[in-house]
């Protein structure tokens, strides 16, 4: 793979996320300046009406404290102007279309079917693992990813071509790392996980991955599928026809779909790291599972279990982390029983426990594609509850937590995603769901 490697001489922090690989160059970074120029030559496409370029410094109050993360109130760290779009146009250069939005000009609107996996056709099946197998072996076109094994040496930072596929699970894993304040690491807080912007930013990482196939293939009706894994007392999928078979020691079946996968950072998860080896896949770990294998985790998930958390009505509640009571969302991430009351593993987090392997390592676990279908499951959940209280970008709660605030933008996508504006029916964003028949 290419190796980008940027060399900052003045005091800005190297860049990281999903960056653009158009905006991570040093006069990027030393103008703050993140408004590439769209097929008519005008920043964000604004001869063409498509968005602007815009200042966004005024909007924020206190300045980042000094070393601090990089992530905190993404993305103004790198870039104070980034491009606005107009209408359905969206991307970091208003070059593409919102979720659910097609065309040219991004007037016809789309939703696509996402089904279980197990509804598919042998065909469907077929072509879904094609496609997935494209993401994993085609180099992202419009994104690089952040490689350093020393967070607090920004010469050290470099950007490293990454497949798709593996863009889609540095994010996830780079979303994980351990929150930065004041030159301390603090490992119980990051910007996805244990807080209210869960269900969210989930949402909008399988969102980023379905739109980025859609487009690599061409396919507009392409919709990830989903895991029903209630009830379920295996592992179903886990079949050499389709997610894979393993032996004892969690090594998948070499005549499986997967087996051969190597999982981008893995290996190393020291908090004061980016991804070290993400251009060296020879030191990468093969992908692995061992479902059913840990006493923590002897079952998945029951039908009991998400009917009951479907009746907390109450989408997050104080002091909104994973000791939350009487919370849909800790319930739905699996900090609390769906009972409400009780704090131990449940629902989303027992499931990654239960599938072991590579899932089990929660910062690189979407390395196992069982994790797309796994989430997109949990998604499915969350929708349900959505439309059951009929809940908005106003059942979202104000709240402290570090990345996790109404209006803080989902870290690391471009443009900006405000957590708040991620609660609304699935069809919002052009998918829904099937109903799969009861198992």
């Amino acid at each position: 793979m290419v190796v980008f490697l940027v060399f900052l001489a003045f005091c800005l922090s190297a860049v990281d996320g999903q960056f653009p690989r158009v905006c991570s160059t040093e006069a990027a970074f030393h103008t703050k300046t993140c408004c590439p120029l769209w097929k008519d030559k005008s920043p964000c496409g604004s001869l063409s009406g498509r968005g602007r370029c815009r200042n966004w410094s005024t909007l924020h109050g206190n300045k980042i404290p000094l070393n601090s993360d990089d992530r905190l109130d993404w993305p103004r760290y790198y870039y104070e102007n980034t491009c606005e779009c107009h209408g359905n146009y969206s991307g970091f250069d208003c070059g593409d279309c919102k979720f659910g939005h097609h065309g040219e000009k991004c007037d016809r609107k789309k939703v696509v079917l996402r089904r279980e996996l197990r509804e598919l056709t042998f065909l469907e099946q077929k072509r879904l693992f094609s496609y997935l197998a494209l993401a994993k072996t085609t180099k992202s076109r419009d994104f690089v990813v952040l490689s350093t094994g020393d967070r607090f040496h920004r010469e050290t930072y470099r950007f490293v071509d990454a497949s798709l596929y593996d863009v889609f699970v540095w994010m996830h894993y780079y979303s994980m790392k351990a929150i930065l304040v004041n030159g301390t690491f603090n490992p119980n807080k990051n910007f996805a996980h244990q807080g209210p912007a869960f269900p969210g930013w989930h949402r909008l990482n399988l969102l980023f991955l379905e739109r980025q196939i859609q487009l690599m293939t061409g396919d507009e009706d392409f919709a990830i599928p989903y895991y029903d894994w209630r009830g379920e007392k295996n592992c179903s999928i886990c079949t050499d026809e389709l997610l894979g078979t393993n032996d004892a020691q969690g090594v998948l079946n070499p005549y499986s779909h997967f087996s051969f996968w190597k999982a981008i950072c893995s290996g190393f998860n020291f908090p004061d790291e980016y991804c070290p080896l993400a251009d060296y896949e020879q030191k990468m770990e093969r992908v692995h599972r061992k479902p059913g294998a840990t006493p923590y985790a002897p079952n998945l998930p029951s039908f009991q279990d998400v009917e009951n958390i479907l009746k907390l009505s109450s989408f997050d509640t104080p002091p909104y982390n994973d000791t939350s009571l009487l919370s849909f969302r800790n319930a739905l991430e699996g900090f609390l029983s769906p009972d409400g009351v009780t704090l131990k593993r449940s629902l989303h987090n027992l499931v990654h426990i239960y599938l072991g392997g590579t899932m089990s390592q929660i910062p690189i676990s979407s390395n196992d594609p069982i994790f797309i279908f796994h989430h997109s499951f949990v998604d499915k959940i969350f929708d349900a509850w959505v439309a059951r209280y009929d809940a908005s970008p106003s059942s979202y709660p104000d709240n402290s937590e570090t990345g996790h605030g109404p209006d803080d933008c989902a870290t690391p996508f471009f443009p900006c995603f405000k957590n708040r504006d991620l609660i609304h029916r699935a069809m919002t964003f052009g998918y829904q769901y099937s109903s799969f028949p009861v198992k």
